[in-house]
């Protein structure tokens, strides 16, 4: 569940509640293509925005329309109280594993992160992956910590911010992680421009935004490179850097990808919660353009 391709899809949603039927579609089409997770309720999916019973819907719809595929579901919140509830509702309704970082409005120390993983951890009777996202949770986490954090009971899998591009800087960062984490502890990359980077310096997942929308053209870098054809894995990633010029243009992936979903008639809009909106006017002609250009299926 924590190797290969975990697809993030996201939540489509107006001010009136969760577009359920069009979050099923999503999920369903991720299921089809073959991936080998999806992961619900992470940044892509909103999470932070959702009230409880939202939540619990995503992660219902999840299970149900993911055709046997595991699910992973983002519990984080400000509370260890509520985490602790989302982990016990997400649980109930069936995943194959959880996603927790360490939300919060005051800035937290290393203790109170490990902590928290501590008393969530004992509490779980699935697997665990730890959520490392400073750019959102402003909380950077050392090594160290990941360490301590990976030998608590069931954890099973590291979710790194995006590495360095030169390959030999990121399979030594990989390498000096791997050295702290038991074995049965995987480590998956984020951020879609460093996918290939990563999983070819050693990653053995890649969480991801593209994924839950392109699933086949991020298979496909994923495969090669799990196939140790790291060079074809950097070339597919290559191919689509105007798609990643957009992430950095925009200030990321999420509102990059919500439009995407709209313009390609995935989800109907808005699909985002308010104040978030999707790119309008000549930035989303500029998407199109760039979809238009990369031909992706």
């Amino acid at each position: 569940m924590f190797t290969g391709l975990s697809a993030f899809p996201l939540t489509p949603m107006s001010e009136q509640g969760i577009k359920e039927l069009e979050f099923a579609h999503l999920v369903e089409h991720l299921a089809e293509a073959g991936v080998d997770s999806i992961g619900v309720l992470g940044s892509t999916g909103n999470y932070a925005y959702l009230n409880p019973d939202e939540r619990a819907s995503v992660v219902k719809l999840s299970v149900e329309n993911a055709a046997g595929v595991p699910v992973i579901a983002g519990i984080g919140a400000l509370r260890t109280r509520d985490v602790l509830t989302n982990a016990e509702k997400a649980q109930q309704a069936g995943v194959s594993g959880v996603l927790l970082a360490p939300v919060s409005y005051q800035k937290l120390t290393s203790d109170e992160v490990f902590d928290l993983y501590a008393t969530v951890s004992q509490s779980l009777s699935v697997p665990l992956c730890v959520y490392d996202n400073p750019g959102t949770t402003h909380f950077e986490f050392s090594d160290e910590l990941h360490g301590r954090i990976a030998h608590l009971p069931h954890v099973r899998s590291i979710k790194i911010p995006p590495v360095n591009s030169d390959i030999q800087a990121a399979t030594e960062r990989v390498a000096r992680l791997r050295k702290l984490i038991p074995s049965d502890v995987t480590i998956g990359i984020s951020g879609d421009a460093a996918a290939a980077t990563g999983l070819n310096a050693g990653c053995d997942a890649w969480y991801s935004v593209i994924g839950g929308i392109y699933p086949k053209a991020a298979l496909a870098i994923t495969r090669a490179a799990q196939a140790g054809d790291a060079t074809t894995a950097q070339q597919l990633s290559e191919q689509l850097e105007p798609l990643w010029a957009l992430y950095r243009e925009y200030g990321g992936s999420l509102r990059v990808a919500a439009t995407i979903a709209e313009v390609t008639g995935r989800v109907s809009q808005p699909c985002l919660p308010q104040p978030l909106q999707t790119l309008q006017t000549g930035d989303r002609k500029r998407v199109e353009q760039v979809l238009e250009q990369l031909g992706l299926e």
